[in-house]
């Protein structure tokens, strides 16, 4: 290789040889390292805060009710333990996502704090939420310190709630009112008829008077009036005729508008089930029992597989009614159904669905069923007739909010400026509706 060649022989540096670059970087990385690894300390510790978010409060809720109510209160003590400070009490939020997630297997593992709770509750073992996200548990934590930290108030007394008055039964007796409406006017314009008498027979006797009359034209005009004269009088027994008339014409139309209406039905039932320390004392969602009224026609009857939701722990010294808990179980072991009463019946002419008053509309169960959650023995609240439910669909306005199916109706209807949109604005009323 020749002195001008254009090659430059290449020097490898050895590990001896200081290399002043290399531990500026080194520290950098290092510091940057760190800085990650706080941001990221602090970004699962605010993650892991419990909102205070009205709309996370909110969402809680819904996921408490669908899920969680049915065992727990957040004050007291119910299947479950009461969930009020649950964030304080448990050694930590990701130890709840994980027992919610799976309780079982937090319990398997030999969890302390878990294996404790589960002795204590009796060994019942709660559901496992696999479907439920992070999100959703902790938008139920922030529901939870919401409800704790609300102050306790105490709920004034009040009459009988299960006491059934003419206001809270709907449009009782229609038929009944009327006949009562014309049965007083009929009854006034009689008492009229007979003072205008009173007066013309009083009138004529005075002018009678006047007159030169016989003897036996004076016996008939100064004859005393007594009860005898009355009764055998043609006036009299006219009355006696059209009262009896009246009063037996009202009793057969009021039998006519009867026939079918079962106002007050309450059979027995082969289990005395109650209602209100299930749904009143313990606040279990009538859809947790009742699964099709959200989604079908009927909103069916629980079958014991629900019953035993619940009754596979708690089968006596709970609650009260042990026996009755025991007909439970034996129907459970036996395979057999419950053979329930039904209790609210409707014509088979008439079609009426769960789905759509309840998920579609919005409609409250004791709309209908009355109080439920007071009744120690269901019976039937509302009359369910044809003229209760048309009232309804003419006072009930469109429950339209969050629904765009109803966007145009709503916007042609307020262009009529006749006000709310009601149910019988969007054929409520229509015969088809309900008979097919």
């Amino acid at each position: 290789m020749t002195s001008d060649s254009r090659f430059v022989p290449l020097v490898l540096k050895t590990d001896t040889e200081p290399n002043m670059n290399r531990y500026p970087f080194s520290s950098a990385c290092k510091f940057l390292s760190l800085v990650i690894v706080f941001i990221l300390f602090n970004f699962t510790s605010y993650a892991q805060e419990i909102s205070k978010e009205p709309a996370a409060i909110k969402a809680g809720e819904g996921v408490f009710n669908a899920n969680c109510k049915t065992c727990h209160r957040v004050k007291i003590k119910l299947v479950g333990p009461p969930l009020a400070n649950v964030y304080d009490r448990v050694p930590s939020i990701d130890w709840i996502k994980k027992f919610v997630h799976n309780s079982a297997g937090v319990i398997a593992s030999g969890d302390e704090y878990a294996v404790k709770i589960y002795n204590e509750y009796n060994k019942t073992q709660m559901t496992a939420f696999s479907s439920l996200k992070d999100e959703d548990i902790m938008n139920v934590l922030a529901y939870i310190k919401a409800e704790t930290e609300k102050p306790d108030v105490p709920t004034p007394p009040t009459g009988d709630p299960t006491k059934v008055t003419s206001a809270d039964s709907g449009n009782q007796g229609l038929p009944s009112t009327y006949l009562n409406v014309i049965l007083i006017g009929m009854l006034l314009i009689l008492i009229l008829l007979f003072v205008i008498l009173g007066l013309m027979v009083g009138a004529l006797k005075r002018f009678l008077d006047q007159k030169p009359l016989t003897d036996e034209e004076k016996e008939v005009v100064e004859s005393p009036i007594t009860i005898g004269t009355i009764t055998r009088s043609s006036g009299f027994i006219f009355l006696v005729i059209f009262l009896v008339t009246a009063l037996g014409f009202k009793a057969v139309i009021n039998g006519l508008y009867g026939i079918g209406v079962q106002q007050g039905y309450a059979p027995k039932q082969p289990i005395a089930f109650s209602h209100k320390i299930h749904a009143g004392q313990y606040e279990i969602d009538c859809k947790y029992c009742h699964v099709g009224v959200m989604k079908g026609k009927s909103a069916t009857i629980p079958s014991v597989n629900i019953c035993m939701n619940c009754h596979n722990q708690i089968r006596q010294g709970a609650v009260t009614g042990e026996a009755e808990i025991a007909l439970v179980v034996a129907a459970w072991d036996s395979k057999k159904p419950i053979e329930w009463v039904r209790v609210h019946n409707l014509p088979d002419l008439a079609y009426f669905n769960h789905a759509q008053h309840v998920n579609v509309g919005g409609v409250e169960c004791q709309t209908c069923h009355g109080p439920i959650e007071t009744m120690d023995v269901v019976r039937q609240y509302s009359l369910l007739t044809m003229g209760w439910c048309i009232d309804c669909h003419r006072n009930t306005n469109v429950n339209n909010k969050g629904n765009a199916y109803y966007n145009k109706l709503v916007e042609y209807h307020n262009k009529k400026g006749t006000g709310p949109m009601k149910v019988e604005d969007i054929g409520g009323l229509e015969c088809a509706k309900c008979h097919y």
